[in-house]
């Protein structure tokens, strides 16, 4: 016991005299989540402009554009024809331009098709989606609207009309993200990349600073040559520090971005404290193959994005390539994730993603097998 107090004292003695390594695990977490979590804010989009043409000029067309800018979504541009709409779509000024031909309310009374041009800027994926799903909705109350009062005007009641209208009533619940919007969906995700990126980041270069000043032998010899105290006895510095970062996280930061935990907070604390547990093996392991620490900061200050596109998140997982795939399995992230976001989200548990938990303690135990081979080696090489 009292080799693991000596080595967790040597551990906390070494962070606070080094800058880096305090400030890349005690203070980035909380600094990068709220940083970045501050852009996804407001969640969703408002007020995208649209330039809107309207050579029709009728109550129809006018009420069209009307309900186009009484949604949240959309700001009309007013343009006098397609010329002038597409110019300001080039130069970004619009992210498109609906065009409302003549004759539209002429055709519509006549009970003849008509249509309506919607053209977007589709090399941002964002707005242009909002705007489509948002103008159909809007065409399609319009259009039912103009079919009703036809139907009224036959002679039809209410009852009667509305059902005509709508012959099929589509009951739409959108579940867990019920704005369906993008900052809902990526905050959760955002945040605990952050919480592993800064402690896989400063447990690797804590670990590769022993090799660069040649203290692994002493670590080794105050630790009682027991390379399981000693791997133990330094993990405890971060896991308890990470720990109160991922509550500070669920508390303070989901609480400001407007993030709801539908899960069990018992459940979220366990895959929490496997992960975390993973991630510092897994940190150790990666930072014995490094012999400077800026090397190790050089390297794996990349390494944030690769992981966060291979784990499935930004893109399901069933539609990567299967060798990506298998890249993906190798890592902690993909699991927890799975796991985590189940919780957060969806409400679900522990049981309801059993194969992800046991994949996770799966990796746990592999990396901790190596990490000892690795450090056994070390210690020959050494001595």
């Amino acid at each position: 016991m009292k080799e693991i107090f000596d080595i967790l004292k040597r551990e906390l003695k070494n962070v606070s005299k080094d800058s880096s390594l305090f400030l890349i695990l005690l203070l980035a977490p909380i600094l990068y989540a709220f940083m970045y979590g501050s852009i996804y804010l407001n969640k969703g989009e408002e007020k995208v402009k649209l330039a809107l043409i309207d050579n029709d000029g009728t109550s129809i067309s006018r009420t069209l554009t009307e309900q186009f800018d009484s949604t949240p979504m959309i700001e009309i541009i007013p343009s006098s024809n397609i010329n002038e709409a597409q110019e300001k779509m080039y130069q970004g000024e619009v992210q498109g331009y609906f065009y409302i031909q003549s004759g539209f309310e002429k055709a519509i009374l006549s009970q003849k098709q008509t249509n309506v041009n919607l053209i977007l800027n589709a090399s941002r994926f964002l707005p242009s989606s909002d705007l489509l799903s948002t103008v159909t909705k809007v065409c399609l109350t319009v259009g039912a609207g103009v079919r009703k009062t036809y139907f009224n005007k036959q002679g039809m009641g209410e009852d009667e009309s509305m059902k005509m209208t709508n012959p099929i009533n589509m009951d739409y619940r959108p579940l867990y993200n019920s704005g369906m919007t993008y900052g809902a969906f990526l905050l959760p995700g955002l945040l605990a990349i952050i919480l592993q990126q800064t402690l896989l980041i400063g447990v690797a270069a804590a670990f590769t600073s022993e090799r660069e000043e040649n203290k692994l032998l002493n670590l080794y010899q105050v630790s009682k040559q027991s390379i399981s105290k000693m791997i133990f006895a330094k993990s405890l510095l971060y896991f308890f520090a990470f720990m109160i970062f991922g509550l500070f996280f669920s508390i303070v930061n989901f609480s400001v971005f407007g993030v709801e935990i539908r899960g069990s907070y018992l459940d979220l604390a366990v895959i929490s404290a496997l992960f975390i547990a993973t991630i510092i093996v897994f940190g150790m392991l990666i930072g014995s193959f490094f012999k400077t620490k800026l090397f190790a900061f050089q390297v794996l200050v990349f390494s944030s994005y690769p992981i966060f596109l291979i784990t499935g998140y930004s893109m399901p997982y069933q539609a990567l390539p299967k060798f990506v795939q298998m890249l993906s399995n190798t890592l902690p992230t993909s699991p927890f994730l799975k796991t985590y976001i189940s919780i957060v989200q969806s409400g679900g548990s522990l049981a309801d993603n059993l194969n992800s938990v046991i994949h996770l303690v799966i990796l746990w135990i592999f990396f901790e097998f190596l990490l000892i081979l690795r450090i056994k080696y070390l210690i020959k090489t050494i001595t």
